[in-house]
């Protein structure tokens, strides 16, 4: 019997551009394999890729979550400021 293939998108929104790549994946693949199977890693900074800053859909994920047809998976930069730091120096 065929192995099932399903389609997903991999995001990473850069400073300058987003970067987004489609890539089929067999059916029970995870979040982390799916981002190794898009090469993603090569157009985007070292180091960018870490498992605590994923997500799909704007909800975030582990790295070793089931992932389904039409998942769009995207890997999160981290934050340079704290967003309630932020709001402080607005205020102050």
């Amino acid at each position: 019997m065929a192995e099932r293939v399903i389609s997903v998108q991999v995001a990473y929104a850069g400073t300058d551009t987003p970067t987004v790549r489609c890539v089929d994946v067999a059916e029970g693949s995870t979040v982390l394999e799916a981002i190794e199977a898009s090469g993603i890693a090569e157009a985007i900074p070292a180091g960018a890729i870490h498992p605590e800053r994923l997500g799909i859909f704007s909800r975030r994920v582990s790295a070793g979550k089931v992932i389904e047809h039409g998942d769009r998976i995207e890997i999160y930069r981290p934050l340079l400021l704290d967003p309630m730091e932020a709001r402080r120096k607005r205020a102050g």
